[in-house]
């Protein structure tokens, strides 16, 4: 795993994907500095962090839409399988080294409150709890980027779905709130859920048999819900929604609360989309 590691971490660099990405967060960062915290006079770093969490729907699809999409262009992903390593430790490799690129302007913007405290007092506290909450969510969403990129072989295709999915996690809470609350609009909603698994099934295995065997149990469940215990489903799909809101998660932090429960699932959604990033990368061995 370490050689993948090395080995992608010297890629960004070798070209400019690295170098961009650094460069334009800690511009965006360093505008938002100077209006939020200089000639606003507040000393309130973490609100620039939660303005800054908005630029990672377009910096992490560029960070993550060649890391597997690029592998199955090339066809060298038939070469991970020769290689003396599993699979896993490749990905693994692969996602690490994105994660330490996403850290190196993160690192960087650590070292503004110490500039700010010359100028005043800090809430250092709450300013580095909402660091340590914004990795988390980088390295979430750096995830869901690199399992979207997992899915096709095109870095254009891999990055336009990437932000697609991100925006729609950003926008998790607003949409939430304009779906029906009715036991049939929450059928409807989960039913289009189960059509965009069988999807990505399909996409991971080339299986038309696996994809709708998937999606035929997981709608033979959410009829057998709605027939019986119809009031299950009221509310359901606009409460798993919120529920599933990102960003949201991270408004804690930036208010000052060290959610411990944004910290499980920022870290189980990390483990879910790499694991099916793994999954996606093995499948290819039998197609």
């Amino acid at each position: 795993m370490l050689a993948v590691y090395k080995k992608e971490l010297r890629s960004f660099f070798n070209n400019m994907t690295g170098y961009i990405f650094i460069a334009f967060i800690l511009v965006v960062a360093g505008i938002y500095t100077a209006a939020n915290c200089l000639q606003g006079m507040s000393p309130d770093f973490e609100f620039v962090l939660a303005s800054l969490s908005f630029v990672l729907l377009l910096c992490v699809p560029i960070l993550t839409m060649r890391s597997l999409a690029e592998e199955r262009r090339s066809r060298t992903d038939q070469l991970l399988y020769s290689l003396p390593m599993k699979v896993s430790s490749v990905v693994l490799g692969k996602y690490l080294a994105m994660v330490t690129v996403f850290l190196i302007p993160t690192g960087v913007m650590m070292l503004y409150p110490f500039i700010l405290a010359m100028f005043g007092s800090v809430p250092f506290l709450t300013i580095y709890s909402a660091f340590f909450g914004f990795i988390l969510l980088g390295a979430a969403l750096i995830a869901v980027g690199m399992f979207m990129s997992a899915l096709t072989e095109s870095q254009l295709i891999a990055a336009v779905i990437s932000f697609a999915s991100l925006l729609v996690i950003y926008l998790m809470s607003s949409l939430a709130s304009m779906v029906p609350t009715t036991a049939v609009a929450s059928l409807l909603c989960f039913s289009a859920l189960v059509l965009v698994i069988a999807l990505i099934v399909y996409s991971m295995t080339h299986d038309v048999y696996a994809a709708i065997s998937a999606g035929a149990i997981l709608e033979i469940i959410l009829l057998a819900v709605f027939i019986f215990k119809r009031t299950a489903l009221e509310g359901a799909f606009p409460g798993v929604m919120r529920a599933l809101a990102m960003f949201d998660r991270f408004n804690s932090f930036a208010l000052g609360i060290f959610d411990v429960t944004a910290i499980v699932y920022y870290i189980t959604v990390v483990i879910v989309f790499v694991f099916l990033s793994i999954q996606a990368v093995e499948k290819r061995r039998w197609i």
